[in-house]
């Protein structure tokens, strides 16, 4: 079986986002599967997703520090600088933690780690409604 939805997420402030069970809401006919894999893409070059720690929220905080650190704003070797101070840091930031992630479905459910968790990582100021592309594949 093979489907395709899209997925709304509302505006976010700059950030790591968990974003695991709106991910849920947002698939339909998803508890039938029992055995397969999602595949989120988001449509966007200035926000990316990844998987990482859903209990601690300092895990997050630590994450948007050091990004920051290690992708400043106002380099002054960025050209692509019309947009915003936050704009070029975030096409990088979005380059290195990608477009995408594959999670496998086991029984209806995400299989993930214990302390797993899907993040939006919202990489501008003002990024506004995101979108993602899930595509499910498996068994029902």
């Amino acid at each position: 079986m093979w489907l395709q939805t899209d997925i709304r997420l509302a505006p976010k402030s700059r950030g790591f986002h968990l974003i695991t069970s709106e991910v849920v809401k947002g698939l339909p006919d998803f508890e039938k599967m029992r055995c397969g894999l999602l595949h989120l893409f988001i449509q966007h070059t200035s926000a990316s997703l990844t998987i990482n720690e859903n209990a601690d929220p300092t895990v997050r905080q630590d994450l948007e520090s050091h990004f920051n650190e290690f992708v400043p704003e106002r380099a002054p070797y960025y050209r692509h600088d019309y947009e915003g101070d936050d704009d070029m840091p975030a096409h990088i930031k979005s380059c290195i933690l990608g477009s995408s992630v594959t999670v496998p479905i086991t029984d209806g459910q995400l299989n993930l780690g214990t302390w797993q968790g899907i993040y939006l990582c919202e990489h501008r100021n003002h990024g506004g409604a995101r979108h993602l592309v899930a595509t499910l594949n498996g068994e029902a």
